[in-house]
């Protein structure tokens, strides 16, 4: 038999600094790529990345305004990236964010709608934040019992409840009726109706802009999920379950206790973050994600799962999708969605940077192909 023409060989453990300048140059490479496709169209390839970098701010009227919207796209792609990577780190590959953000906004709209002026606002944001932390973990805590139970493909379940929460939410959407008590009364097509004044997120004045208090909430949770993680007993046993769910169970590890416990933390908190989302828009929306669900799997990917690269992946994600909004303004021939095309090029070179610097090709012979 022939041997291959190429094979892999593992590399030398590259450093950190080495890691890092290998995924900065794989982002420039992908700008690069971004350019090229800008200048095909007739778009200063340099002039549009500074919109899109300053999304818009210098020379505007009203800049804090979008800082405000910036935060809005920002905090659900931060929180919902971080409870994917419980997930993940365990090895369960949890899809369904969509689905479980859709349930979380869901059961917050339902706390808001039905309980109305009847809490002050700090307290009506809790209770929201709290149906919507349930209703998110147990839509996604199911899939794991039945993983545990009888070892049913969570890719598969996750995702197809993805589209049951989608329909669910589409049907009070699109049903009027006396019982149906999300809809605005007043319209005569069906309707969301907005959230009570004591439902909308708090926000802390600061001059003319309003901090939203869900940027507090989300980077005080990146805070105790970095703990959690790494100095907790818990946080041990969901790396070892990752790694080797029988080395976990001959250590004693009750495996399938931690998966649930840790796919219902992993759902409760995607379904806040869609409660937190629908509180700050102040009105439920037949599609509320804006496509987190999806795009927290990316950004989970390129931070390799780490903390503090999430944080910097959701800012650089955030950055393309509410810069490239903006842009879009100014250059018509340019598609809002130029950002998704541009998040794909950068996911594909970096985890092509990832791939060579551990392994390398060896050309048969001996001779290494890529270096």
């Amino acid at each position: 038999m022939k041997s291959p023409l190429f094979h892999v060989v593992k590399r030398e453990q590259a450093s950190p600094a080495q890691q890092l300048m290998a995924y900065v140059a794989a982002v420039i490479l992908a700008l690069a790529v971004g350019a090229v496709l800008l200048s095909v169209q007739g778009v200063e390839p340099v002039t549009f990345y500074r919109q899109l970098i300053t999304m818009g701010i210098p020379g505007s009227r009203y800049p804090w305004r979008a800082v405000e919207n910036f935060i809005r796209l920002f905090v659900p792609l931060l929180i919902v990236s971080l409870a994917l990577s419980l997930a993940f780190k365990m090895r369960f590959w949890n899809i369904g964010g969509e689905g479980q953000f859709i349930m979380g906004a869901f059961w917050a709209a339902v706390a808001a709608m039905k309980l109305g002026e009847s809490l002050p606002k700090p307290l009506m944001v809790v209770v929201m934040a709290l149906c919507g932390a349930v209703g998110g973990g147990l839509y996604g805590v199911f899939v794991a019992a039945l993983k545990v139970k009888w070892g049913t493909n969570e890719t598969l379940l996750t995702l197809m409840l993805n589209y049951v929460a989608l329909y669910f939410l589409q049907f009070f959407a699109e049903t009027k009726g006396e019982w149906n008590f999300f809809l605005d009364r007043s319209s005569a097509r069906p309707r969301f109706a907005k959230f009570p004044e004591s439902a909308q997120m708090v926000t802390i004045p600061i001059g003319p802009f309003n901090l939203n208090l869900s940027l507090v909430a989300a980077l005080v949770l990146c805070v105790i999920l970095f703990v959690y993680l790494n100095y907790t007993k818990r946080g041990y046993e969901i790396a070892v379950v990752g790694d080797s769910p029988n080395t976990a169970r001959y250590a004693g590890m009750k495996v399938g206790k931690i998966v649930i416990r840790t796919i219902f933390l992993s759902a409760a908190l995607i379904g806040m973050a869609g409660a937190l989302h629908v509180s700050s828009a102040g009105v439920m929306s037949a599609s509320p994600t804006n496509d987190v669900g999806w795009t927290g799997v990316v950004v989970a990917w390129l931070a390799k799962l780490n903390t503090v690269g999430i944080v910097l992946a959701s800012l650089l994600i955030t950055v393309l999708q509410y810069g490239c909004q903006t842009a879009s303004t100014i250059y018509p021939s340019i598609d809002a969605n130029f950002a998704n095309l541009l998040q794909g090029v950068i996911l594909f070179t970096v985890l092509a940077v990832d791939f060579f610097t551990r392994f390398k090709l060896v050309r048969r012979g001996g001779k290494e192909a890529v270096k």
